[in-house]
């Protein structure tokens, strides 16, 4: 990648994300597999995170238009999200948080990673594709190269 490429990049994603000083980072974890989720959700936990969960597409953004309803907003600082979930897909989800004009940092998880789907993801501005099944340590690294847990 040219400097200039480089320059572009970080200006349109704009990682690691920023968390104020003091407040845990806030994980939403979409999975419909409700083992695979249990398993996230503890491996985030561990390392620091808030973790806000949902089991398919639309649990996922109902997640999010509560965290923007809240008293307090509260906002995802990071989503990880399955591919392939009842409802809406994360490349759906990705792709609309985008046309909103959203930079969250969004890792996708699938058992179903061929190339086309990871190019279609990066197209869209996915952060990572983590091809199933993965090793908990890279997909708690990739989130801690976005957003640091605590600050």
């Amino acid at each position: 990648m040219g400097r200039d490429e480089e320059q572009t990049q970080s200006s349109t994603w704009p990682w690691p994300v920023e968390v104020e000083p003091g407040r845990k980072a806030r994980v939403l974890v979409a999975e419909d597999q409700p083992e695979m989720r249990a398993l996230l959700l503890r491996a985030l936990k561990r390392r620091g995170y808030e973790v806000v969960e949902a089991s398919d597409g639309p649990g996922l953004v109902q997640a999010i238009i509560d965290g923007l309803l809240a008293n307090q907003t509260q906002v995802p600082d990071l989503i990880i999200t399955d591919v392939r979930m009842p409802g809406y897909s994360g490349l759906e989800v990705v792709a609309r948080l985008r046309r909103e004009g959203w930079k969250t940092p969004v890792i996708l998880i699938t058992a179903f990673g061929d190339a086309q789907l990871h190019q279609e993801a990066e197209q869209l501005g996915a952060a990572r594709v983590l091809d199933k099944p993965f090793a908990m340590e890279d997909l708690c690294g990739a989130a801690e190269a976005l957003v640091p847990p605590v600050r």
